[in-house]
C-alpha cells in the first residue's frame, strides 16, 4: 500500500495579469483609446508533481522560470489559476527575504509574530525562544527594530524561526544565498538533521553544489515548463545543458521580473571584457532610472557558471557606497580588476532592491554574459594560484 503524498500538484497553471498603467492619467488615456495595456503571463504550465514524506526536492531554473511560484503554490500563498494543489501537515516556509517581518517590530516581537503564523501558541514560543535566539545569534539586537537588521541578520531569524516550528514540510526560497558561509553550514546541518527525522523538505537554490548537497530529486522548470524531475546528477545535467543552449544563442532572451509601480527601473546592461596577457579585466555597465525618491538600495551584478552556480556577486552596499536618491537617468559602473575567475562562459543577472534585499524592484535574469579568456593552466571557476615548496 502506498502512502499518499504530502504534496501533490496535478495539472497546475498559473497566470498573472500585468498591467502597464503607472498613473491614474495613463489609466484614463488607455481607457479613451481602449487599450487595456494588461499583459498575460504564465507563470507555469501543466505542472503534476508527487511529493512523497520525508524527501529533499530541489527546484531549480534560471529566473524567471517558474521555481518561486511553483513553491508559492506549494505553500498556498497563491492559488493555481487551473490544476488542484493539496498539501498536508505543518508547514514553514522562507520564500522571500524577510517576509512576514514587521519592520517597526523587534526581533523578539517578530520572533512572536511569526511563530503565530507557523500554527505555534505563545507558551509554545517560549519554550523554543531561547533556542531560537542562539540560533539565530542576535542576541544584542533581540530588542532593536528589524528595520535595522542586515540582510544577513534578517535570514538567521527568519530561518531560526522556521526550523523551531517542528514542520512536516520546510520549504526554503533562495535565502540560505544570502548569509554568511559559517551560517549557511550551520543551516545545512539543520536541515541534515531534517531529513534525519524523516520530514520534507523543498528547495529553490541557483546553487548547483547546494542542491548536490542536499537533494536526492530535482525538478527542472525553464519558462514555466516541467524539463525534468529525477536523480539530482541528472537534473544538474539538464539544468547546465539549459544554461550552455541560452548562453550560445547569439541573442539570449533578457528576462525582466518588476514589481508593479516599482521606484527604479534597470535599463541597458553592457559588460565587457579587456583581456591583459593573462589577466582579464571585466566591466559591467548599469543603465538605471529613478522613478521617485529612494533611499537605501542597491543594485547587485552577479555571475553564474554554467551549471548555474552563483560564483559572484557584488553591490554598492559592499563598498558602503550609495546611489543616487533622487528621480533622474543614471549610469553605474561595476570594475573587477585581475578576475580569479576561471576560463569560461558567465551568465550575468542583476537585480535593484532595498537594502535588506526585499522587496526586489526590478530583477534581469541573462542581462549578457561574459567570456573570460585565460592562457594559464588549471580548471574550475576560481583560479587560484598556489605556492608550491617541496621537501
Amino acid at each position: 500500500m502506498t502512502s499518499t503524498p504530502i504534496v501533490s500538484l496535478q495539472g497546475v497553471s498559473k497566470t498573472f495579469a500585468l498591467r502597464h498603467n503607472r498613473s491614474v492619467k495613463e489609466t484614463v488615456l488607455s481607457t479613451l483609446h481602449g487599450g487595456s495595456r494588461v499583459e498575460q503571463f504564465q507563470a507555469l504550465k501543466d505542472i503534476s508533481i508527487d511529493i512523497d514524506s520525508g524527501s529533499t526536492v530541489g527546484l531549480v531554473g534560471h529566473n524567471g522560470s517558474g521555481k518561486s511560484t511553483l513553491l508559492k503554490i506549494v505553500g498556498g500563498i497563491i492559488e493555481p489559476n487551473v490544476g488542484i494543489a493539496k498539501r498536508r501537515g505543518r508547514l514553514a516556509a522562507l520564500l522571500e527575504l524577510g517576509a512576514g517581518f514587521h519592520p517597526d517590530l523587534t526581533g523578539r516581537e517578530n520572533i512572536f509574530l511569526n511563530a503565530a503564523i507557523l500554527g505555534l501558541s505563545r507558551a509554545q514560543t517560549e519554550r523554543q525562544l531561547d533556542a531560537i535566539v542562539d540560533f539565530a545569534e542576535i542576541e544584542q539586537f533581540l530588542d532593536s527594530q528589524v528595520k535595522f537588521y542586515s540582510s544577513g541578520m534578517y535570514v538567521r531569524l527568519g530561518f531560526a524561526v522556521a526550523v523551531h516550528t517542528d514542520p512536516d514540510l520546510l520549504l526554503v526560497d533562495e535565502v540560505l544565498a544570502v548569509g554568511d558561509e559559517p551560517f549557511q553550514r550551520k543551516c545545512i546541518g539543520r536541515i541534515r538533521d531534517f531529513q534525519s527525522e524523516g520530514r520534507t523538505i523543498v528547495v529553490v537554490s541557483h546553487s548547483a553544489a547546494q542542491i548536490r548537497e542536499l537533494c536526492s530529486r530535482v525538478v527542472v522548470l525553464d519558462h514555466g515548463v516541467m524539463q525534468y524531475d529525477g536523480d539530482t546528477d541528472g537534473g544538474i545535467d539538464t539544468l547546465g545543458n539549459l544554461y550552455a543552449s541560452r548562453l550560445g544563442h547569439a541573442n539570449h532572451a533578457r528576462s525582466d521580473e518588476i514589481t508593479l509601480d516599482s521606484p527604479v527601473r534597470l535599463g541597458d546592461i553592457t559588460p565587457s571584457v579587456t583581456k591583459r596577457g593573462a589577466e582579464a579585466d571585466i566591466a559591467v555597465d548599469v543603465e538605471f532610472e529613478v522613478l521617485r525618491e529612494l533611499s537605501d538600495w542597491a543594485i547587485k551584478v552577479s555571475f553564474l557558471s554554467s551549471s548555474g552556480l552563483v560564483v559572484t556577486d557584488s553591490d554598492n552596499l559592499m563598498l558602503d557606497m550609495d546611489l543616487p536618491s533622487k528621480p533622474g537617468r543614471y549610469t553605474a559602473h561595476y570594475e573587477y580588476k585581475s578576475t580569479p575567475l576561471g576560463a569560461g562562459t558567465y551568465d550575468l543577472h542583476v537585480l535593484a532592491a532595498q537594502r535588506t534585499g526585499v522587496p526586489v524592484y526590478h530583477a534581469v535574469g541573462s542581462a549578457g554574459s561574459v567570456d573570460v579568456p585565460t592562457e594559464r593552466r588549471g580548471e574550475g571557476v576560481v583560479r587560484m594560484t598556489p605556492r608550491i615548496t617541496v621537501t
